[in-house]
């Protein structure tokens, strides 16, 4: 009977080492950065994981569109950076053919929209419908990121609508780190200005800015950020959809992670790598159920890794 009974449970642990095994094709893994600062900590953070535990991971840069476009024909893996609902429009067509999949919230408390400098919510500014009539010190002018960004997309499509009293201003795309810089002049010259906002953000949470009312059903106001895989990825490899699965970040992490990045330039890796050196026992929920890729136990890889 004791046989039976070591059997039986020799039996049921190597069905669930089974059950989250992943095939030689798995072995590498690729993301889509689309160079927003905090997914580069994030996947950056998952990326250090992934290598510990045996992986391959390899990050491609690219815009929203054509990240989505890559995961429908199996170019792209994963993609940690779906703001919501601001990203509804862009990933409703592939939820709709269901070439894209989401495993869940791995940010929840998160913000997105319009902000201006407290000195000018003081001044009356306070939603967007008070811009217009404010034009000329503005400079007629909506500063936003990158082309193909979601929000540059919603700040389009609210100077359009006339109800918002936006006619004759413009959207200067930009980059991150451009708007912050155009941000941060304007600022320390008390100008006026209306830019694209998010929390977390250590450099924005820095700044006295205050969020713009009135958003409607646009997309900006309480967001969450969301893991995307792309449509089969976590029956194929289920040892990796196991850790996406368990991914859950805070702003408080994001925020200590993106300030170096931000201020000195830092890769987003490395500075990764590092804060989990500084706190290893944040990646332990995140390995709960998962194994190296050869099976073995993934929280004592990870320590050696981190031990390095």
């Amino acid at each position: 009977m004791t046989r039976i009974a070591i059997g039986a449970a020799l039996a049921l642990i190597l069905a669930a080492t089974a059950a989250h095994a992943d095939s030689a094709t798995c072995k590498k893994v690729t993301f889509a950065d689309v160079g927003w600062t905090d997914i580069q900590v994030t996947t950056g953070t998952t990326a250090t994981i992934l290598e510990a535990l045996g992986y391959e991971p390899e990050v491609k840069t690219l815009s929203v569109p054509v990240t989505y476009a890559s995961m429908k024909t199996k170019n792209i893996d994963v993609f940690l950076g779906n703001w919501m609902p601001s990203m509804t429009a862009d990933i409703k067509p592939y939820m709709d053919d269901k070439s894209v999949e989401v495993l869940g919230v791995n940010l929840p408390d998160a913000g997105y929209g319009l902000v201006v400098p407290q000195y000018v919510a003081d001044a009356g500014v306070k939603s967007l419908t008070d811009l217009g009539a404010h034009k000329d010190k503005f400079d007629g002018k909506i500063y936003g990121i990158e082309a193909g960004n979601d929000g540059n997309r919603i700040i389009s499509t609210m100077i359009a609508k006339p109800e918002n009293k936006l006619e004759g201003f413009e959207l200067v795309e930009s980059s991150e780190a451009g708007m912050l810089t155009q941000a941060e002049k304007a600022m320390k010259k008390g100008d006026w200005i209306v830019f694209l906002g998010w929390t977390p953000h250590p450099v924005m949470g820095a700044m006295k800015i205050a969020y713009l009312d009135g958003m409607g059903d646009s997309g900006f106001g309480a967001a969450t950020v969301s893991t995307n895989v792309r449509a089969g990825y976590e029956k194929e490899c289920p040892n990796v959809g196991k850790l996406l699965s368990n991914l859950k970040f805070n702003l408080a992490m994001e925020g200590a992670m993106m300030e170096p990045v931000l201020k000195s330039g830092a890769d987003p890796k490395a500075t990764a790598l590092e804060w989990l050196k500084k706190n290893p026992d944040t990646a332990t929920p995140w390995l709960v159920g998962v194994t190296t890729f050869d099976g073995g136990d993934a929280t004592a890889a990870l320590k050696a890794a981190l031990a390095k």
